[in-house]
């Protein structure tokens, strides 16, 4: 499938690097905030091997459609920032090109736009694109339903510099129908990002984990997101959607 990034910083560059080394996916190009003297490629700039174009563009250097004209894909995968969506949806929507977001937080608005999108392509957004992330809330929903009186405790831990709650503890808190001002959070370090969902029975306790250990998670992600997303119809989809056919047909099956 051919695909087009936006967005090049920490999180897109450990993307790129998985796209650009996945055999199921050709790297088109990549968008970034500032310009890019000379077009070099995000392989170049990577100092990846691969035949895939992945040209880098600044934002502001030439104008989506023309871009898509030219080098055509069949889903753009967006780590920008909340009004990166305004580059490409419109175009995106004509031409009936998938998209993933993997941006954290969107005012209501930009959900509502994503929604609306999903009337005429495939849209996707994850706050959270891992699988573990989304495997561990799936685990958690289905502790809740069979022991809905425990008591619940959300831990979030990033690294030193981000100031926000975690969008994926949010995400987290309100899939359980949990307050997001009661989660807990601890920055510390270079931690890339860990979450733990505690279960406190009488006799008990049951603590539901994941840790990021490398950005190059998200990409693994993506590769599973862009496999399914791909064999749906117009609409727009969680991770949760994509997953939860296999852990249902799995355990019908058994």
């Amino acid at each position: 499938m051919k695909v087009g990034l936006i967005g090049f910083g920490r999180t897109g560059k450990s993307v790129a690097s998985v796209l650009l080394n996945s055999s199921d996916t050709t790297l088109e190009w990549v968008i970034r905030g500032s310009a890019t003297p000379g077009h070099r490629s995000a392989a170049e700039c990577l100092g990846v091997e691969s035949n895939n174009p992945a040209t880098l563009f600044g934002r502001d250097e030439l104008r989506i459609d023309e871009l898509l004209e030219r080098q055509p894909v069949d889903l753009i995968i967006d780590f920008s920032s909340s009004d990166g969506i305004e580059l490409y949806a419109e175009e995106a929507g004509r031409r009936g090109i998938a998209i993933i977001s993997a941006i954290s937080h969107y005012p209501e608005e930009r959900i509502a736009q994503l929604q609306a999108l999903g009337q005429h392509t495939r849209i996707l957004w994850s706050p959270n694109i891992t699988l573990g992330i989304n495997f561990l809330i799936l685990a958690a929903k289905i502790l809740k339903q069979i022991a809905p009186d425990a008591d619940i405790e959300i831990i979030e831990e990033h690294f030193a510099s981000k100031p926000e709650t975690s969008g994926t503890a949010k995400v987290i808190a309100e899939s359980l129908d949990k307050c997001s001002d009661d989660i807990k959070s601890i920055r510390a370090g270079g931690i890339v990002g860990r979450h733990e969902i505690l279960f406190g029975f009488p006799y008990q306790t049951v603590r539901l984990s994941h840790e990021s250990i490398a950005r190059e998670a998200f990409g693994n992600g993506v590769l599973f997101a862009a496999r399914n997303l791909l064999q749906r119809e117009a609409g727009f989809y969680s991770m949760q959607d994509l997953l939860e056919p296999y852990f249902y047909d799995k355990a019908a099956s058994g």
